[in-house]
C-alpha cells in the first residue's frame, strides 16, 4: 500500500516506515550472516578469511549498484509527493531501461577485473583462490542485485516499506537451505555460499517485480509512458550515479584499509570479517533510518514542505541516538560471545580482536546514525552530487588509517578507522545540510529562481 508522507506526525511516519526496513535489512544481513557462519564453522578459518577479504571490493561494486538504484527512486518520490502520476510512471520506465544498461556494463567489467583487484589488494596467497571464486560469482549476479534494489526502491519511493520485506523473508529462508545444500551436500566450498546468495536475491527481485506490476494501480503504464526518453534517463543518471559513486568512493577507503589488514595476516582478516558481520546486523536501524529519510525528504520536497523536513531530521536523530546507546551496551558486554557464532572458543586471538573492534565501533554509533540520516535526507532533496563529498571524507579517513595508523599500531588502529570516517563525514554533512535547507526554503518561497 502506498503511503503519503507529506501529512501527519513525522516521528510516527518515520518509525512506521523504518521498522519494516529494519526487518528487511536484518533479513538481508541474516542470509549474509548465515553464509559467514556456515563457512567459518564447516569450512574453516582460512575460508572465512577468504570470504571476508572480498568484503571491501564487494561493497565497492555492489554498493555502487545499490546507490544508483536508490538515486533513481528520488525523482519518483518527488513526483509522488507532487501528485504527478504520469511523470512518476515515466521515471519508473526509464529507471528500468537504465537498470538494464548498468547491469550489462557492470557485470562485464567486474567479472573481467576481479582477480587482478584481489592481487592489487595483497590478498594473502593462502586465501586468494577462494576469494576469487567467491567474488566472481557474486559479481556475475549483479543483474539480480540491481533488479531487487531497483524494484524495492521504487516501491519504497511511494511510501510502501513493507512489501519488499515479505519477499526478503522468503529469500532468507531459501538462502539458508541453499547454503547448507551447496556446502554440506554438494561440497562446493565458498562457491556454494556465493551461489546461494545470488539465487536467493534473484528470487526476491523477481518476486518484487511481479508483485509491483500486478498490484500497484499507479504503475499501470499508459501509451507512450514506457518509451525510453533521453532527458529523463539523464536526470535519473544525475541522481543515481552520484549516489552510486558515494558508496564507491566510501568503499575505496575500505579497500585501502582492507589491504592494510591483509598485511596483518589471515587471523586479522578473519577478525575483521566476523566483527564486520556482527556490526552490519546492529547497524541495520541506521541504514533503515537513512532510506526512510530519502523517501520522507523526497516526498516533502515535491510537496513544498521544508518545515516537515527539518522536523523529520530532529525526530530521526532522536530515534537513532536512543538506539545507538542501546546497541553500545549490548556489544560492550556481549560482543565476544556473539563472535562464537563464527569461530570456536579455542580461537582466542580472533575473539579478543572482535570484542575490541565491536566496542570501539559501537561507541561511535551516534555519529554513524547522523551520517545516514543527514546524507540520505540531502539526497532526497535532490542534491545527490554532494553525497560524493561525504563519501570522500570517509574515504580519506579510512585511507589514512590504512596507510599510516595500521602499520604503526596494528589491529587496534583498524578498530578506529570506521569511527574516524563517520566523524569526518559528519563534519561535512551538517554544514551542507544547513546551507541546502536555506536554499530550498528560498526557492520554495520564490526568493530563488532555481536551486
Amino acid at each position: 500500500m502506498v503511503k503519503d508522507m507529506t501529512q501527519g506526525s513525522p516521528a510516527k511516519l518515520i518509525l512506521n516506515f523504518a521498522v519494516p526496513l529494519i526487518l528487511g535489512n536484518l533479513f538481508q544481513q541474516f542470509y549474509s550472516l548465515v553464509d559467514t557462519i556456515i563457512v567459518g564453522k564447516f569450512l574453516g578459518v582460512d575460508q572465512l578469511a577468504a570470504v571476508g577479504a572480498t568484503g571491501s571490493i564487494n561493497f565497492l561494486i555492489i554498493g555502487f549498484c545499490m546507490g544508483i538504484c536508490n538515486g533513481f527512486a528520488i525523482p519518483i518520490a518527488q513526483k509522488f509527493g507532487a501528485k504527478d502520476e504520469s511523470g512518476l510512471r515515466r521515471f519508473v520506465a526509464n529507471s528500468a531501461w537504465l537498470g538494464i544498461i548498468f547491469s550489462v556494463v557492470m557485470t562485464a567489467l567486474t567479472v573481467a577485473l576481479c582477480r587482478q583487484i584481489l592481487v592489487w589488494m595483497k590478498t594473502p596467497a593462502n586465501i586468494l583462490e577462494d576469494s576469487y571464486i567467491y567474488i566472481i560469482i557474486i559479481f556475475a549476479g549483479i543483474p539480480v542485485t540491481i533488479l531487487y534494489n531497483l524494484t524495492s526502491a521504487v516501491i519504497r519511493s511511494m511510501g510502501d516499506s513493507k512489501t519488499p520485506v515479505y519477499f526478503l523473508t522468503l529469500s532468507a529462508a531459501l538462502n539458508i537451505a541453499l547454503d547448507l545444500f551447496c556446502i554440506l551436500a554438494l561440497h562446493m566450498g565458498v562457491a556454494g555460499a556465493a551461489v546461494a546468495t545470488v539465487i536467493s536475491q534473484g528470487v526476491s527481485g523477481v518476486a518484487c517485480l511481479v508483485y509491483m506490476l500486478k498490484k500497484y494501480e499507479i504503475l499501470k503504464m499508459q501509451p507512450g509512458e514506457k518509451k525510453a526518453r533521453p532527458e529523463l534517463m539523464l536526470r535519473l543518471a544525475v541522481m543515481g550515479v552520484p549516489m552510486g559513486l558515494q558508496y564507491s568512493v566510501t568503499a575505496i577507503g575500505s579497500v585501502v584499509l582492507q589491504t592494510a589488514v591483509n598485511t596483518l595476516g589471515s587471523l586479522a582478516v578473519a577478525s575483521v570479517t566476523a566483527s564486520g558481520k556482527i556490526s552490519m546486523i546492529f547497524c541495520c536501524p541506521f541504514d533503515a533510518l537513512g532510506a526512510t529519510m530519502a523517501t520522507f525528504a523526497g516526498q516533502n520536497m515535491g510537496a513544498g514542505k521544508p518545515d516537515r523536513i527539518r522536523k523529520g531530521l530532529k525526530d530521526a536523530g532522536a530515534i537513532g541516538s536512543v538506539y545507538a546507546v542501546i546497541a553500545f551496551g549490548i556489544l560492550f558486554f556481549a560482543g565476544k560471545y556473539v563472535a562464537l557464532l563464527f569461530v570456536d572458543a579455542s580461537e582466542t586471538v580472533i575473539l579478543d580482536n572482535v570484542s575490541l573492534m565491536l566496542t570501539i565501533n559501537s561507541a561511535f554509533y551516534i555519529p554513524l546514525a547522523f551520517v545516514n540520516i543527514v546524507r540520505f535526507l540531502i539526497q532526497g532533496l535532490g542534491f545527490s552530487g554532494l553525497a560524493i563529498f561525504s563519501g570522500a571524507s570517509e574515504m580519506i579517513a579510512r585511507a589514512l588509517a590504512g596507510f599510516l595508523l595500521v602499520p604503526a599500531f596494528g589491529f587496534p588502529a583498524v578498530c578506529f578507522a570506521n569511527p574516524l570516517a563517520w566523524v569526518a563525514a559528519d563534519l561535512f554533512l551538517f554544514p551542507a545540510y544547513f546551507l541546502l535547507m536555506r536554499r530550498v526554503e528560498d526557492y520554495l518561497s520564490g526568493k530563488r529562481a532555481h536551486l
